[in-house]
């Protein structure tokens, strides 16, 4: 790897200040911070009994929104006085002149007891300059790791040799002469790989997230246990048609080498048939919540695995950004299973969830990318390079916690979830950046984990909220 080209100060001013202004904006869609503002009518000091709640939250939020604004402003003095690129340089100034206007926004809100006009401005104005400095952290940092050589990289041609296909398919068992209850044990294993059981407690935590937004308290057991075991059912069958159809390209990579078809211990013909039972078992069950439910399930399944899989992963760079719609279903199902139609919060949580994809996978496409060359998959890394995926993983982590303030602002989510989206966004963030510094196979998988926790642990906060706070 290059040595980075570090300008010290910018990087990491750009970092703090990004996380101060995100923690600001999803604080203030909370609805604790907007009674606060009703009841602390005086601005810049909040006159009113120190001791009660709404008094202290609207004094911290002022204090807070002061610190973060001594950030911004020592961000754009180091980028003065470096060498940054005039974007860089441009986009922390129009950051810096958005902040007056979004603490006059705020003034005037306080004065007003919030009832000024056009009240999502504040949020809005804050959302900008959240975004403009992210845009200025990605370009910085492309700036100080970027490599000269990377920037453009054509689709390479299958690196492996081409796999043989043996005349007679029927799976090649080491374990003929092996006890029988030993190989019912390492078949039975073998065809729960098929499923791709690893996707399953995330996706399940997407659809519980969906259910708890749309009953609340009121969520009922029925409607768990149904929506969830459809849930994963359909993932199962998802995971065993991407094996079939991908058995080929699984042979030549790594990490996907010693999968159950590829291997052929499971034939091809047996995990269709154990794929489409799967299917309809899934349909049925998600039939016994409602047709809205099955109908979404049904589409999951064949997005997946004919659009994902044989049409946008082999075929296309974007395919890990349109992709994401798969991942997103889930919210939708959850939704769909308490309500039997589709909410805006269900919708709001499909797009956290989409656009959340690329900033997870990119990392994995990174940590594999010599996998994935291979294979013969035109992953960012294997088309784009190395600079640009590192790139678009920080861009994709803006929108993402972006979706989330939004998310928090158009339901009934309150400080929990505003704390855990700030705390694990910024350990998120960090691991993103130390990826653009380091530019290792750890470093990638650092932030691929970070990934998975700011998700996880975001989705448990939500389930929490609605249904207990």
């Amino acid at each position: 790897m290059f040595p980075s080209r570090r300008r010290p100060g910018v990087a990491g001013l750009l970092s703090a200040a990004a996380i101060g202004v995100y923690l600001l904006v999803v604080a203030g869609a909370t609805a604790s911070v907007a009674d606060a503002a009703s009841a602390c009518t005086s601005w810049p000091l909040c006159h009113g009994p120190l001791l009660e709640t709404t008094t202290l939250i609207a004094v911290g939020h002022r204090i807070l929104a002061a610190i973060v604004g001594v950030l911004v402003v020592a961000a754009a003095i180091a980028a003065l006085r470096s060498d940054v690129s005039r974007r860089v340089r441009a986009a922390i100034m129009f950051a810096l002149a958005l902040y007056p206007v979004q603490i006059a926004v705020g003034a005037l809100l306080a004065t007003s007891a919030g009832a000024a006009p056009f009240p999502g401005t504040h949020l809005f104005v804050g959302v900008g300059i959240f975004s403009t400095l992210v845009v200025a952290l990605a370009w910085q940092l492309e700036a100080e790791t970027g490599t000269a050589d990377d920037d453009t990289i054509e689709q390479p041609e299958l690196a492996a040799e081409p796999v043989e296909d043996s005349a007679d398919e029927s799976p090649v068992t080491p374990l003929a002469e092996r006890p029988l209850g030993e190989r019912l044990k390492v078949r039975g294993f073998a065809y729960f790989r098929l499923m791709k059981p690893r996707l399953m407690w995330l996706l399940c935590l997407v659809a519980a997230a969906g259910m708890a937004l749309a009953a609340g308290p009121g969520l009922a057991v029925r409607t768990i246990v149904l929506t969830l075991g459809g849930g994963v059912l359909a993932i199962g069958a998802s995971g065993t048609f991407n094996h079939v159809l991908e058995w080929e390209k699984d042979k030549r990579m790594n990490r996907t080498s010693d999968r159950p078809v590829a291997t052929h211990q499971i034939p091809k013909h047996n995990a269709i048939v154990f794929g489409v039972a799967l299917a309809a078992l899934s349909l049925g069950v998600f039939w016994q919540v409602n047709l809205l439910t099955a109908a979404l399930g049904l589409v999951a399944i064949l997005f997946y695995t004919v659009i994902y899989t044989l049409v946008l992963k082999p075929n296309t760079v974007q395919n890990t950004v349109i992709g994401g719609a798969a991942g997103a279903l889930p919210a939708l199902i959850g939704w769909a299973a308490v309500t039997s139609d589709i909410g805006v919060p269900a919708i709001a949580l499909a797009v956290l969830i989409f656009v959340w994809t690329p900033a997870h996978f990119y990392n994995l496409a990174l940590a594999y990318k010599d996998d994935y060359a291979r294979g013969g998959f035109p992953m960012m890394p294997v088309v784009r390079g190395e600079t640009t995926t590192r790139k678009h993983i920080l861009l994709w982590l803006g929108a993402t916690l972006v979706s989330t303030g939004a998310l928090v602002g158009m339901t009934d989510l309150g400080w929990l979830v505003a704390a855990v989206t700030a705390a694990v966004g910024a350990v998120f963030l960090w691991a993103v950046v130390r990826l653009h510094r380091e530019q290792t196979e750890q470093a990638a998988f650092r932030a691929f984990h970070a990934s998975n926790a700011y998700l996880g642990l975001l989705l448990v906060t939500i389930v929490v909220d609605a249904l207990v706070l």
